[in-house]
């Protein structure tokens, strides 16, 4: 459910997560959800020392957009969906692929849910049914596999629109008939609540990732929980259609071994709760939570590997699945672009080998200025994530003098929020405060009244993060709270006067990367050591003249797979496509092949650039099968070997 933090004890923050995703709409369910806390000085001293990193372009691997050497990644067969970022996860079982669906459709409306392809003739790919989504809820993530009560599927449920949580289980021996066996309500485990939280807040929380695996003669789902404490849970479904909780964990044991089970008398006051809340939330970079995104569990159900976000890469014994044990945690704060986003892992056939995928979608780092006035000097801001982007403006610079126009709203529940925005004079920049409606509400506000530009300043506390919502064409960043009213001019909110002019400001961007992988040697599981890192030229360099503009070029899901004395990793980049790494060598990785594709006429194919989010292969099979927002299904395998020209 949406978080609603109580009065008891204020926590310090704002509830964000993707930029794509962010509104400002308290009502608004979020996916991936992050407690961004930002330190001013450490963010600007994050990016001097990411600045330093690019410009030494010391980790960068591959020599792009492909590599020297290239096995060619052909195109078998394609699963054709048409919808502009509709396509999620993909995952395969016994001739049959399946994909889920992203925001839109959200659940309620035609073809939301895990689509269904036949793909035993590989060459003919046909969409045989759609399993629904819960109405209000989008399916994200799908796993199946052969376990003791037969096929069985699982998805997740995030609301997109009210929805609920959890995740749905099916029967799917006949995949044309999928038998629905379960929901599952996923709720915060830990005493937490009725401290820090309004009732109800942290129950039907939202799944963004699940994995099935089998001890023995019994089933088991393991979910990722969008709540606050024990973000990794367990479930047993030797019964499916009778899910039971088994346990619960979570990165803050790192933190403080026993604090997600005390109870309210054990810690009556919250002070040991709270400590561990606000270490959660306060990790690395731009996007600071320490929260679990997804998990990588053994083929023999002993072991989970952990992509916890900037609580590093965490590995569980799970051999008593009642009682998860801490292994080890490999975390490099230092490496990649300053953020850790630790967000996919997969290891080797003997696990002495594990790659992690990091996600970030700040490619760039908002250099902001006050430039009139004595309190004139850089301040820490984030550029929108659905505002133009600054280095597409004449001379990549958003300039000139503010006015204060309000919240910049007009579907508030309170009435001083909806108040008009004064008209602007040429280069006139808005300067707005958080709260009340979407940020893109309040963008439309200003563009309507001819605003050259817009600043949002929090309301309380001096967080910031790329906002997100619908594109606007209007150039926009988010300061802190102090910020907005020292560029206003005055001591507090209750001297804001609508239409007062304020400083002027300067909003400028530099590269510091979008994110690549970490290669770690587990050759010692209890204590890992970072063996390399690799990026593309364009996740390394985003203004690289081979990058798209319109491209993201984030590392997002990958796998591993031995092949004899080999080891390959298979990577979805989003815009440089799929990609196949050997890392045999964990210190020094290697492209081995690339499936990228550009173009008018594959645009046109495709539904838009190539976008690809899902990876999956069958073990010991050649087809590889990748999902793009845009475009839906592909399978590919790898084909004969070339010089790539130039390379």
């Amino acid at each position: 459910g949406a978080l609603v933090l109580a009065a008891a004890l204020p926590l310090a923050g704002a509830w964000a997560h993707h930029p794509e995703l962010e509104t400002d709409d308290p009502n608004h369910e979020h996916a991936h959800g992050v407690f961004e806390l930002h330190d001013p000085s450490a963010a600007l001293a994050e990016r001097d020392a990411a600045r330093a990193r690019i410009e030494a372009d010391g980790d960068v691997v591959s020599s792009g957009p492909f590599a020297r050497k290239s096995k060619n990644l052909e195109l078998v067969s394609r699963g054709v969906r048409l919808e502009e970022n509709a396509t999620t996860d993909v995952w395969a079982l016994d001739g049959f692929a399946y994909t889920g669906t992203f925001n839109s459709p959200c659940g309620g409306e035609p073809g939301a849910g895990i689509h269904v392809w036949d793909v035993r003739k590989r060459k003919k790919v046909n969409l045989v049914g759609v399993i629904d989504s819960p109405v209000g809820s989008r399916s994200n993530d799908v796993k199946a596999a052969n376990m003791n009560s037969g096929a069985i599927l699982v998805h997740s449920n995030e609301a997109c629109n009210g929805g609920p949580g959890g995740f749905e289980v099916y029967n799917v021996d006949d995949p044309t008939n999928p038998v629905h066996l379960a929901h599952v309500q996923v709720d915060e485990i830990a005493e937490i609540s009725p401290l820090f939280f309004a009732p109800g807040a942290l129950e039907d929380n939202g799944v963004h990732n699940l994995w099935l695996f089998t001890q023995g003669d019994r089933d088991y789902v393991a979910a990722q929980s969008e709540g606050v404490f024990d973000g990794f849970q367990i479930f047993e479904i030797t019964d499916p259609a009778n899910p039971v909780l088994v346990s619960g964990w979570g990165a803050e044991e790192v933190f403080d071994p026993g604090v997600g089970a005390l109870t309210l008398a054990e810690d009556p006051t919250g002070a040991r709760t709270l400590d561990a809340i606000n270490w959660m939330f306060d990790g690395f970079g731009a996007s600071t939570n320490r929260f679990l995104h997804d998990f990588t569990i053994t083929p023999d159900g002993q072991r989970a590997y952990l992509a916890h976000w900037d609580a590093g890469l965490i590995l569980l014994d799970i051999s008593d699945p009642a009682n998860p044990q801490l292994v080890s945690v490999a975390l490099d704060p230092t490496s990649e672009d300053g953020e850790v986003n630790s967000h996919s892992v997969w290891f080797s056939g003997d696990e002495t080998i594990v790659v992690e995928g990091e996600e970030d979608f700040a490619p760039f780092t908002t250099v902001f200025r006050i430039t009139s006035g004595p309190a004139a000097g850089e301040v820490p801001a984030a550029e929108g994530g659905f505002t133009t982007p600054i280095n597409s403006l004449p001379g990549e610079e958003m300039a000139g003098p503010t006015v204060y126009v309000g919240f910049a709203c007009t579907t508030s529940t309170n009435p001083d929020q909806n108040l008009a925005v004064p008209a602007a004079d040429p280069g006139q920049i808005a300067l707005i405060q958080r709260g009340g409606c979407r940020f893109d509400e309040k963008a439309t506000s200003v563009i309507n009244a001819n605003y050259a530009g817009m600043v949002v300043f929090n309301n309380a506390g001096e967080d910031f993060f790329p906002m997100g919502g619908n594109p606007r064409d209007i150039p926009g960043v988010m300061v802190g709270n102090s910020t907005g009213l020292t560029i206003a001019g005055v001591a507090s909110a209750a001297d804001l006067v609508i239409g007062d002019l304020g400083e002027s400001v300067a909003a400028t961007v530099e590269p510091d990367g979008w994110s690549g992988l970490r290669v770690w040697d587990y050759s010692d599981p209890a204590n890992p050591v970072l063996a390399s890192t690799f990026n593309t030229v364009c996740s390394a360099d985003p203004v690289d003249p081979s990058c798209d503009v319109r491209g993201t070029y984030s590392s997002h899901n990958l796998i591993v797979e031995d092949h004899g004395n080999k080891v390959k990793a298979y990577i979805s980049w989003y815009s440089d496509g799929v990609l196949i790494l050997d890392v045999s060598d964990p210190y020094n990785p290697e492209e081995t092949a690339r499936f990228h594709e550009e173009g008018a006429e594959f645009e046109a194919a495709n539904g838009g650039i190539q976008d690809v989010w899902g990876i999956y292969k069958v073990p010991g099979k050649k087809d590889i099968y990748a999902s793009d927002r845009n475009g839906g299904l592909y399978i590919l395998r790898e084909k004969g070997s070339l010089k790539v020209a130039g390379n």
